[in-house]
This record gives C-alpha cells, sequence and structure tokens, in this order.
C-alpha cells in the first residue's frame, strides 16, 4: 500500500482517510466463536477498534462501541454490527474522565445484559519532535486516555465479570522499540503492557484472563491526524513486510483472545507487527 502525504484534525475521520482502510467489511467471516458474549470495545468507531467490533459481531457476540466524538464512524460501525444480526450500544464520551470510564461499563451492562469482554483500545497520540514541545496538559491527556482509562475500565469491569471472561489491552510495537516523537504514546504503551501481565497474575485464579495485542504501525485515522505529511508518506514502510497493516488484519488477533480457543493465554503481549520483533513478547 502506498498512501499519500496527508493530514487531519484531530481525532481523524475514516471518511478523510486516503486510500479507506479495511476493516474487514468484506473479508471477515464468521463461526460462532462469541456466541453469547458481551464485549465493550474503546475507540470502537473507527481503525482497530470497527474491525474488532466488526469481527466480534460475526463471532456472535454483542457490543457495546465507546468513541469519543466521530458520530458518522461510529453510526457505520453500529450499522456493520447490526447486519451481524447483533445488538449494538453507542457510547460517546471522554475516557480521560474516570467517571465516563466507569459509565460507559455500567451502560453495556444495564442495555445488553452484562460484560463478557473488555477490550481497551482506545488511544491518543501526537508527534513532537523535542521533549520541549510537549504541553504539559497534552501529556497529562495522553496518559489519562491510553493508561488510566484501561485501570479505571479494568477496575469498573470486573465485578461483572466470570470464568472465562476476556480483557484485551491495546499496546504497541511502540512499548519495545519507541518512537522518540511519539515519546508520552510509547510510555503509556509499556505501561499497558505492564499492567497486563500484573492483572493476568492478579485475576487468573477467578478465571479471567487478561492480554493485550501489540500492533506494529496500523493504518488509521490517528495517523494522519497525529503526524506530519511526510512521516504519513513514509508510515510502514520500515517494516519487513514494507507496508503499514490494515486494522482488519489485527481482528484475529483479539478474537483468539477473546475465544474460548485461547483458554490457556493470558498475560501475553500479542505481536501484530508485519516482521518487527518485540523482543519482551
Amino acid at each position: 500500500m502506498n498512501q499519500p502525504a496527508q493530514q487531519q484534525d484531530v481525532p481523524g475521520t475514516e471518511a478523510a482517510l486516503e486510500p479507506r482502510a479495511d476493516h474487514g467489511e468484506e473479508s471477515y467471516f464468521g463461526s460462532g466463536r462469541l456466541t453469547g458474549k458481551v464485549a465493550l470495545i474503546t475507540g470502537g468507531d473507527s481503525g482497530i477498534g470497527k474491525a474488532v467490533a466488526i469481527a466480534f459481531a460475526r463471532e456472535g457476540a454483542d457490543v457495546a462501541i465507546s468513541y469519543l466524538s466521530e458520530e458518522d464512524d461510529a453510526r457505520d460501525t453500529a450499522r456493520w454490527v447490526e447486519e451481524a444480526g447483533r445488538r449494538v450500544v453507542l457510547l460517546p464520551g471522554d475516557l480521560s474522565d474516570p467517571e465516563t470510564c466507569r459509565w460507559v461499563v455500567a451502560q453495556t451492562v444495564q442495555q445488553l445484559g452484562g460484560l463478557d469482554i473488555l477490550v481497551s483500545n482506545a488511544a491518543f497520540q501526537m508527534y513532537r519532535e523535542d521533549i520541549t514541545e510537549v504541553p504539559d496538559d497534552e501529556w497529562d491527556f495522553t496518559l489519562a486516555t491510553n493508561l488510566s482509562a484501561y485501570f479505571h475500565l479494568a477496575k469498573a469491569a470486573v465485578p461483572h465479570l466470570t470464568a472465562g471472561s476476556s480483557i484485551i489491552a491495546t499496546s504497541s510495537i511502540q512499548s519495545d522499540s519507541p518512537t522518540p516523537q511519539l515519546l508520552p504514546y510509547a510510555m503509556t504503551k509499556a505501561g499497558i503492557a505492564s499492567m497486563t501481565a500484573s492483572l493476568a497474575q492478579m485475576l487468573g485464579g477467578r478465571g479471567i484472563r487478561v492480554n493485550a495485542v501489540a500492533p506494529g504501525p496500523i493504518w488509521t485515522p490517528l495517523i494522519p491526524a497525529t503526524m506530519p505529511p511526510d512521516a504519513v508518506a513514509a508510515f510502514g514502510s520500515d517494516t519487513p513486510l514494507g507496508r503499514p497493516g490494515q486494522p482488519a488484519e489485527l481482528a484475529p488477533a483479539y478474537v483468539l483472545l477473546a475465544s474460548d480457543e485461547g483458554s490457556y493465554i493470558s498475560g501475553a503481549v500479542l505481536p501484530v507487527t508485519g516482521g518487527k520483533p518485540i523482543l519482551g513478547a
């Protein structure tokens, strides 16, 4: 894939992405691996979260989609879930606020009747050439959105989870191989990997599995919304596969970790990186 240099306003939208990303709309076929489950996916309006929502629905799960403000993208994701014959709930709100984290969990349980799978996926990043260019409030917002939200979501979700339930976080290759211009983002992704390891040990006795997926460069609206045009044009070209990944290429990893096929996988960070190694995985 060759993407042109481009720029969007934060948080970015699917409609303005060139070329459009593939979320598995025409390619993902389910086989009932999540039948009867209820999933909450944060950042489910676009990118990786959208691909996971489509896959989960086609595997038989009802889906709650948490998103910041991208109404058009969220409604499109909801349409795909409904076309798969599953129930969907849209939950707009800013997850940097702990109360919003608690609210989206409560609404999922109330409107869909329970919670079996939590996917903590929403994230923010911004490309800065030097630490002196990172505003204090941007640092705080990045930590709150990427790392603290994972804590607050998991804390709120655990009382509703039972044996066989699954928590899945989105870490990143940045946790192991940080790009200096993404300093706050990379730090939060390392924290997510560490929190995943702790939670897996803490919750294992209850039969709750906790894992993370570590994507490499994936083509989503976040990229042109947070990186300069020249970096966007080169995005993913340094992988052994020579291209960025598509969100659809991430979804099977989340399905594995959410389903009974991953029943003995806990505390893992699963790399989906186009060949770039994650040394700790």
